[in-house]
């Protein structure tokens, strides 16, 4: 009896930390980017991260932090893209390998996300910036920074429509 209260004990308390590990919630999560163009002050192709807390958009890199009001964004818009695997000279030097060789390492490619936004300035100036992120991260910001007061021309989810006629209108439209 005693061998398997001392075998049982360990096991629930290892458990119950795993249950109560899974109930917290994260801190708002900084992500990985490399903003293209478009941050006043921010030289093109900068690495830093992006954060979406307190009402804010932010891009931390080396420079400094750059925050954009979330309220004060038009338009948030994210898509997938590729770019090169092998990229800077290396990358251009493989294009000169014989047999068409370069032609093919040209084609390996890694997938990426991209989130633009259009936003307004303090004093009513329009605004945009291009941002890459790695795969799966561009949706979590877009719906993070709806959730705190911007908008888009391109909804996330689409909306079901209740109307039974508009529905059967739709499916017509598909075949």
């Amino acid at each position: 009896m005693k061998l398997e209260q001392a075998t049982l004990l360990p096991l629930l308390l290892f458990l119950g930390s795993v249950a109560s590990l899974g109930q917290t919630q994260p801190a708002p999560a900084e992500t990985e980017a490399l903003q293209v163009t478009g941050l006043t002050g921010v030289k093109q192709n900068t690495k830093g991260s992006l954060k979406v807390e307190n009402g804010s958009f932010s891009f931390v890199c080396p420079k400094g932090t750059y925050d954009v009001p979330a309220a004060s964004i038009q338009d948030v818009v994210t898509g997938n893209d590729s770019k090169r695997a092998i990229g800077g000279t290396i990358g251009t030097l493989t294009m000169l390998a014989p047999y068409g060789a370069g032609r093919a390492i040209s084609l390996l490619r890694d997938k990426i996300d991209t989130l633009t936004i259009q936003y307004r300035d303090s004093s009513g100036g329009l605004h945009g910036a291009i941002f890459t992120l790695p795969v799966g991260h561009a949706d979590a910001i877009k719906e993070q920074l709806l959730a705190q007061g911007a908008r888009t021309s391109i909804p996330s989810k689409p909306e079901p429509t209740t109307d039974p006629s508009l529905q059967s209108d739709a499916k017509e439209q598909l075949r």
